[in-house]
């Protein structure tokens, strides 16, 4: 399953947003208002849970700089990951989008897509506002 974000213009060179979201702390910021939990694991993880859902930790996987980050989830039990794709637009600008992939079977799939996607335009909207 994968899902897209809209793509969304943001006041940071692409480097500068790259380097935002290396930084796993900086999340935080891009986080839902119902968040419930955040907690950072390392330097390259955090876990954060929104009410009403379990907790989902994850881990930088790789940076592509000033081009892609990618975050992979920490636990097996649920595999998938979530990139950053960064596009320079100006010198202090730049365009990003937000790409979620995952292996679910058809009935989870279903009842994630709503949550998920609505989950990515709050990240990427918060993204906008940096």
């Amino acid at each position: 399953m994968q899902i897209e974000s809209r793509k969304v213009n943001v006041q940071k060179s692409a480097e500068d947003l790259c380097t935002f979201l290396s930084n796993v702390e900086n999340f935080e910021q891009l986080m839902p208002e119902n968040i419930s939990k955040f907690e950072l694991l390392s330097e390259t993880s955090f876990v954060f849970a929104l009410k009403g859902m379990p907790e989902i930790g994850l881990e930088v996987k790789e940076v592509d700089s000033p081009n892609k980050v990618s975050l992979g989830a920490i636990s097996d039990k649920i595999p998938f990951d979530l990139s950053g794709n960064i596009e320079e637009t100006g010198s202090d600008t730049s365009k990003a989008i937000l790409t979620f992939n995952g292996d679910f079977n058809p009935m989870m799939a279903m009842m994630i897509k709503g949550p998920i996607t609505k989950f990515l335009e709050t990240l990427v909207s918060n993204m906008e506002k940096l």
